[in-house]
């Protein structure tokens, strides 16, 4: 009992101590129980961050994201950030042979190809652009895809194949705006080359002879051969406001600032005026110039002006390829609402490969015959302008003829 009393205080200091180390030991558990659990709320917040800015670009970029199990052939679509418009979408765990159906036919085999090549280990990255047809529906969209493989087996063989798919419709309709800006600046630089080549020869030729004819003619004497050359200068003189007249008749036409005037006339009698014009100016007796109209009158509705340019191109056009028979004028009864007009001619014909570029802009097939080429392309501009059409019919050492037509408004 003394022994117990005289060590008391021994035996409590001792269990105090006990408690306190005990105290102490669990205190620092706690400590690196929280400071672990920090770093794990940590390492979680970046997971997050990392998860929420991926899912931000995904959606940034519009992407649908996509795994294919390399040992079942089948894919699942994750996550998808397109624009919800008729996008292809496949259940999850969809054979791929059942999506290789969805790809256009002119674009299937390159794109399985390619991804055959990844799923066998070929290849390391997939990147295809290609068409997509749209569910229920005639229609497609252009589609642009990533892949790469993101599982392998120990012997380095493909297990999953992860990848992403985007829209690009806007993309490609801006490249296609593109190319077309291209190749219209192209085609004009193409058109002003020709039209300075064409251009400058057919002024040269009749100011050549205007400025040559006036030199010599203060120098005749007799009336006979003055007249001769005072008619030549007066011919270039029309040829010359001819070209000049087509030249500010297709800016006007091609800008759309012509004004277009539509009145009520009998074609009868505007033909016959043309007719009997070309009539007067025709110096030969192997050519005759001739009528043919289906009524004794016809009244149409339509801008008599623009029509008027139009056949004189025509006539022009058939006499100057015209030697020996006959160019006639005429037109067909209305059928539809519309009025055909045509010139006919009994000359050398236009070849067949030739007649779907006849009406372009300076093409000229007898480099030996005047003209600038600007003629029948104004034509179709003009007509084009008045809701109509043109057109060739031909046959080498047969002839041609070559017809407008326009609306006939209140023609009958």
């Amino acid at each position: 009992m003394e022994f117990l009393i005289a060590h008391l205080e021994l035996i409590v200091w001792t269990i105090a101590g006990a408690f306190v180390l005990a105290g102490l030991f669990l205190m620092y558990l706690q400590y690196q129980t929280s400071a672990k659990l920090k770093s794990e709320l940590g390492e979680l917040s970046k997971v997050k961050k990392h998860n929420v800015e991926y899912e931000l670009v995904l959606k940034a970029m519009k992407l649908c994201t996509w795994r294919i199990d390399v040992p079942t052939r089948t894919i699942t679509y994750e996550s998808d950030f397109r624009d919800k418009v008729d996008n292809y979408t496949p259940a999850p765990g969809t054979p791929i042979r059942e999506v290789e159906k969805m790809y256009t036919d002119e674009y299937r085999h390159r794109v399985m190809s390619a991804m055959n090549d990844l799923i066998e280990g070929r290849v390391e990255e997939f990147h295809e652009q290609y068409r997509v047809k749209i569910p229920r529906s005639n229609h497609s969209y252009w589609s642009e895809g990533f892949a790469t493989v993101s599982e392998r087996d120990g012997q380095g063989k493909p297990l999953v194949i992860v990848g992403t798919t985007m829209r690009i419709d806007d993309r490609k309709r801006m490249e296609n705006a593109i190319i077309t800006a291209r190749n219209q600046a192209e085609e004009a630089n193409r058109l002003k080359s020709a039209f300075l080549a064409n251009i400058s020869h057919e002024i040269r030729t009749p100011l050549n002879a205007i400025v040559g004819f006036s030199e010599v003619l203060p120098m005749v004497q007799e009336k006979a051969e003055r007249e001769n050359l005072m008619a030549l200068i007066k011919e270039n003189n029309a040829k010359l406001l001819t070209l000049i007249d087509d030249m500010v008749s297709m800016s006007k036409v091609e800008s759309g600032t012509a004004n277009i005037l539509k009145t009520s006339f009998d074609l009868n009698i505007i033909l016959h005026e043309v007719s009997n014009n070309y009539q007067s100016q025709l110096h030969s007796d192997t050519v005759v110039v001739q009528t043919r109209f289906p009524q004794e009158t016809c009244t149409i509705m339509t801008d008599r002006q623009k029509l008027t340019e139009i056949v004189n191109h025509y006539m022009t056009n058939a006499l100057k390829f015209t030697r020996r028979g006959s160019v006639t004028l005429g037109y067909d009864p209305v059928k539809n609402g519309k009025i055909r007009i045509w010139v006919q001619d009994t000359g050398k014909g236009i070849p067949e490969s030739e007649l779907d570029r006849i009406f372009e802009r300076f093409v000229k097939l007898d480099e030996f015959i005047q003209g600038t080429g600007l003629g029948l392309s104004l034509c179709r501009s003009i007509a084009y302008s008045l809701n109509g059409n043109v057109g060739v019919e031909s046959k080498v050492d047969a002839g041609s003829l070559f017809w407008v037509e326009l609306p006939a408004g209140d023609g009958e």
